[in-house]
């Protein structure tokens, strides 16, 4: 077996069965295309690679078949490539991902010049109506330029859709492979999330002591963007909205809002009311506050407070809001942190709280699992058995949203993914 067959899939198997297609060309980009087509392989997908003579001299065709398993396609010969790789029948790919693309081989696809390896796959995808991607990657002052921009608006009016580049040193440059990755999962979805909205409030609530000093509860606020990461995966629309966190945000998540306490969470709710509105689900893996003090303005001296007493009020819990904000047919799933990791406790302080806040589902963990890589749930419903799930909070998350899914009511023709005239029965 050939070690590119070992990873396949070992991310997730979102891409399996789809195939993609590769075009590089001459950016010096190219030379992180090994390690994209193997994160590429890591989601399950079948994956060729195209190479412009440009390209050719900055990767290797050796080091592209090691990645893939077999060669790439350098020369158009009497087999036909661009056809049989992107033409119609059997084995089509289903999508053209262009990475890296300079705004030379940009300027020729957007004109139907095709004379390299590259640009005449681009003529069959597009005239084939395929779904074509494009990570572009230029100097800075290149990407400025009107034209490249003209043909860049040129391309996206005919469907063409582009990886926004990282711009840092002066360049545009093409994301890192996890990322485009990402970009490639999220336009190549078709499951039950893909086209639907969703909202994720996660991460932790402070409560101010004095202009410094907060009380706060111990979140990483990883689950929140696993979950995030995942419905992007799938093809959501997806709003995060992220309180004090410890890990990274990832960089191809589009809308992200950060609160601090929870006035600045219930403004959001405010806000975003037409957000939450039209959502098909909100997750609520949030710790957040159950108390707050009332904040001092400065700082406490601790040199003339030598002891501090501080008087706590229960804050307005959040999940009822979020309901009212966000009615049925929007799924609503709370989370619960419970002392303890055995399943029948859990699982009935969760039905508890299904009550309670009106909610259609309860994913309850035990203290454990807080600021980990790895999780043990248990997602409760109203109705049905428990489900209980193991494993990294991204696998984690991912089977929760695939069980989730069945909850969903199907997309009303004409209308936003989820919505209907009729309320969801509990």
């Amino acid at each position: 077996m050939h070690p590119s067959e070992a990873i396949r899939g070992r991310r997730s198997t979102l891409l399996e069965g789809r195939r993609i297609v590769v075009g590089v060309s001459g950016s010096i980009a190219a030379v992180e295309v090994p390690r994209l087509l193997r994160e590429l392989l890591r989601h399950g997908a079948t994956v060729d690679c195209v190479l412009s003579p440009e390209a050719l001299r900055l990767v290797s065709r050796e080091a592209v078949h090691f990645a893939l398993g077999h060669p790439p396609v350098t020369e158009l010969t009497g087999a036909v490539e661009h056809i049989r790789l992107l033409g119609p029948g059997p084995g089509q790919a289903d999508l053209l991902l262009l990475a890296p693309a300079t705004a030379n081989t940009l300027g020729k696809i957007a004109h139907g010049i095709d004379d390299t390896p590259v640009t005449t796959c681009a003529a069959v995808a597009l005239g084939n109506g395929l779904p074509v991607l494009v990570a572009p990657a230029m100097h800075r002052d290149m990407g400025r330029n009107p034209f490249v921009e003209e043909n860049i608006h040129r391309l996206q009016a005919q469907g063409v859709s582009f990886i926004p580049p990282v711009r840092e040193e002066g360049e545009e440059k093409i994301p890192a492979p996890e990322v485009v990755a990402a970009h490639v999962l999220h336009r190549m979805a078709r499951g039950p999330w893909a086209g639907r909205s969703v909202v994720v409030v996660g991460g932790a609530s402070v409560a101010p002591v004095d202009s410094v000093r907060y009380l706060g509860n111990a979140s990483s606020g990883r689950m929140a963007l696993e979950l995030s990461t995942q419905a992007f995966f799938r093809g959501a629309s997806v709003a995060t909205w992220l309180g004090d966190a410890k890990v990274p945000i990832p960089s191809f998540l589009p809308t992200v809002r950060r609160f601090r306490t929870l006035t600045d969470l219930r403004e959001l709710v405010t806000t975003y009311a037409e957000e939450l509105r039209s959502a098909s689900a909100v997750f609520v893996p949030a710790a957040l506050s159950d108390y707050a003090a009332e904040a001092q303005p400065g700082k406490i001296s601790s040199e003339e407070t030598p002891s501090l007493t501080l008087r706590l009020h229960r804050e307005e819990k959040l999940l009822p809001r979020l309901r009212s904000a966000a009615p049925p047919p929007t799924l609503l799933v709370g989370f619960k942190l419970e002392p303890g990791s055995r399943a029948e406790p859990l699982t009935t302080r969760a039905r508890g709280a299904l009550e309670r806040y009106g909610l259609d589902a309860v994913v309850a963990n035990g203290l454990e699992a807080v600021g980990g890589e790895e999780t043990v749930v248990t997602l409760v419903r109203a109705e049905g058995r428990p489900h209980r799930y193991q494993g990294t909070k991204g696998l984690v998350a991912g089977k929760l949203l695939d069980d989730l899914a069945g909850d969903l009511l199907p997309p009303v023709s004409g209308g936003a993914p989820g919505r209907s005239p009729g309320s969801r029965s509990r």
